[in-house]
């Protein structure tokens, strides 16, 4: 009974952190906001041209689900930028946090027609953006 018991008090905190992680990485961050305009096309690990438009965002963290962005740089180092959602954008359709691979959009997001890869050098900051055009 108290093997069980120690058992049980491991597992718990365990079990919570994990489901916390798991809904973290699924539900991604969830702050929408909407700035300014136009795009090229997007590819891993960049994106393509764009025209001009407001500043670029200040904090790369900030691009959620349902952002709309161009590219400011170029295909290989791309610099996106959060605009109104509206022809030739890309619109994310999903975040996934702490990873450099592209490819989990193919599974992930079927619907998505390119992806940016945000590689930082702290391993739990990268992130993939599956990207759609509108």
């Amino acid at each position: 009974m108290i093997v069980i018991l120690a058992v049980l008090l491991l597992l718990c905190p365990c079990l919570a952190l994990s489901g916390w992680a798991v809904w973290r990485v699924t539900n991604g961050d969830s702050t929408t906001s909407a700035p300014a305009p136009s795009l090229g096309a997007p590819v891993e690990p960049s994106a393509g041209p764009s025209s001009a438009g407001p500043s670029p965002s200040e904090d790369d963290e900030e691009f959620a689900t349902g952002d709309c962005v161009v590219n400011d740089g170029t295909d290989n180092e791309a610099e996106l930028r959060k605009v109104p959602c509206g022809p030739n954008t890309y619109q994310v359709l999903l975040r996934i946090p702490a990873t450099t691979d592209g490819d989990r959009c193919e599974t992930l997001a079927p619907q998505a027609t390119a992806n940016y890869v945000h590689d930082n050098t702290i391993d739990v900051l990268d992130y993939v953006l599956c990207l759609k055009e509108r």
